[in-house]
């Protein structure tokens, strides 16, 4: 089970309305993402520093690279693009974040 985990940035003052642009997530998207093998996806908020902290598990053969390709994505990118850092194609700015600790009930603790 991958697990992907990155971070973004939200523009200051904009937690509630990102919440309710997720809260009404658009159904062909949340089809889209399933398609491409995730199967949970969490967004979490800094409110000091507006950081969006994500992770997504996915499945083994999960296909998210080819997210980008697809005309949904690119229209939640430009419907998100005016209260979050973005690239000039409005792609999130993401910062890949590195696992360093996982605990799993029942399993050494120790990588």
């Amino acid at each position: 089970m991958p697990i992907q985990a990155f971070r973004m940035t939200l523009h200051p003052g904009q937690a509630e309305e990102y919440r309710q642009r997720h809260d009404a997530l658009w159904p062909e998207l949340a089809e889209a993402l399933q398609a491409a093998g995730v199967e949970e996806y969490r967004i979490f908020l800094d409110p000091k520093t507006h950081h969006l902290f994500a992770i997504m598990v996915l499945c083994e053969d999960h296909r998210t690279a080819h997210l980008p390709e697809l005309a949904v994505m690119r229209r939640w990118w430009d419907y998100m693009a005016d209260i979050m850092d973005t690239h000039e194609d409005q792609s999130p700015i993401s910062v890949d974040l590195e696992e360093v600790f996982t605990f799993l009930p029942g399993a050494p603790v120790c990588k």
